[in-house]
């Protein structure tokens, strides 16, 4: 039966990275991300204030914290890709079964789950394929591993689009995000196979002598997670209250997922010629623009800078926060990748309450967005002096 087993050599690396944007899409542009086009509808059918959105958007990243430790772990039992296939199951079943939840218990426990599940989606995926794509000498595949999120996202906007349409209501969106997240499971089964030697990345020692510089990078990364997340969880909301610019509340969500496919390859390009930690830290400064656009210039040139300065930072700042760290990580990638997810997962649990309950002391986000774009601003000074160590 070895024998009919595929090995690195024989999987083809363009087969492995669709599997990994497949895998992307489902757990993290929507099972993730279809909150925030979902939120207004939801919001004014559950007569829900800001400070609730943002705790059911917290229980998410808390979740999606306590999946980042859990797969730092060295002790889990089985391989990285049954790991990667049960999340993805989990994560497309919560999404759906949020639309037959009826309660906040219930919209936090779902919510929680599905970032225990996303986070385990994406260390084993990356993990896994990138592993694989080095081993086969296509590491530049990993632009399309990581161009998941943004097609997910895209994808999570046309569904509310389409469901609203025809006059849906918000409950029918979750189930289609679900049920599109079970389609992806069986294509990710099929195009990222067992390999004869199926081995987990975690294994070894880290070596030491990159550890000072990893941290700073950590820290960043946190900041990061801060400071981007206070726009993605309400930028439609935003887009909601303001009656100059609502016309493009549906719009707006796609276009940020849309500026998001192609901003990976466009970031991992400039980390290869200037340097990944100098990319990460000009990307951070790109996306603080963005935030305070959101929420300064409020027109229609504004709205649009902010969603493509989001889309086209956010996903090229994770993957190349995930590139330096795992440059950095010796032996070890997937305790280090584990160990930056949960360090972003972190300040994406703070984003939320800030922003969510900053709005509901000063009705707006003014304030919030100001914090986060500083944030941005401390994470691109930090990831510099992880440069120069």
């Amino acid at each position: 039966m070895d024998s009919i087993v595929p090995s690195h050599a024989s999987v083809r690396p363009i087969r492995l990275a669709i599997g990994g944007l497949i895998a992307l899409a489902a757990a993290m542009g929507i099972g993730r991300f279809i909150y925030t086009p979902i939120l207004p509808p939801m919001a004014d059918g559950l007569s829900l204030t800001k400070g609730e959105a943002g705790l059911i958007a917290s229980a998410n990243f808390l979740g999606y914290l306590a999946g980042a430790l859990a797969a730092s772990s060295r002790s889990l039992p089985g391989t990285p890709r049954s790991w990667l296939l049960w999340a993805l199951a989990v994560s497309a079943l919560t999404t759906g079964a949020m639309g037959l939840a009826g309660g906040m218990s219930q919209f936090l426990f779902l919510r929680f789950a599905g970032g225990v599940a996303s986070a385990l989606v994406l260390v084993f995926a990356s993990a896994l394929i990138l592993e694989r794509l080095s081993a086969s000498g296509r590491g530049a595949l990993s632009a399309v591993h990581f161009s998941g999120v943004g097609f997910g996202i895209a994808v999570s906007a046309l569904i509310p689009w389409e469901v609203t349409a025809t006059g849906g209501s918000w409950r029918l969106i979750w189930y289609g995000g679900g049920l599109l997240s079970l389609v992806a499971v069986c294509a990710v089964a099929a195009l990222v196979p067992s390999l004869k030697t199926e081995q987990d990345p975690a294994v070894g020692v880290a070596a030491r002598a990159q550890r000072s510089r990893i941290w700073p990078l950590v820290a960043a990364y946190a900041l990061f997670g801060f400071g981007y997340v206070v726009t993605a969880t309400f930028i439609v909301a935003i887009v909601r209250g303001s009656p100059e610019i609502e016309r493009f509340e549906q719009f707006v969500w796609l276009l940020v997922g849309l500026a998001a496919i192609p901003s990976v390859a466009a970031w991992t390009m400039l980390g290869r010629r200037y340097g990944v930690i100098q990319a990460f830290a000009i990307a951070c400064v790109v996306e603080a623009i963005g935030v305070v656009s959101s929420v300064v210039w409020i027109s229609t040139p504004g709205v649009l800078i902010a969603a493509a300065f989001l889309g086209g930072t956010f996903m090229g700042i994770t993957a190349l926060g995930l590139m330096a760290a795992r440059a950095l990580s010796g032996n070890q990638p997937r305790r280090v990748l584990a160990t930056m997810t949960a360090a972003f997962g972190l300040g994406q649990i703070i984003g939320p309450l800030v922003a969510g309950y900053g709005f509901d002391l000063t009705g707006s986000f003014l304030v919030p967005s100001l914090i986060a774009a500083a944030a941005l601003c401390l994470a691109a000074a930090l990831s510099a002096l992880a440069l120069r160590r």
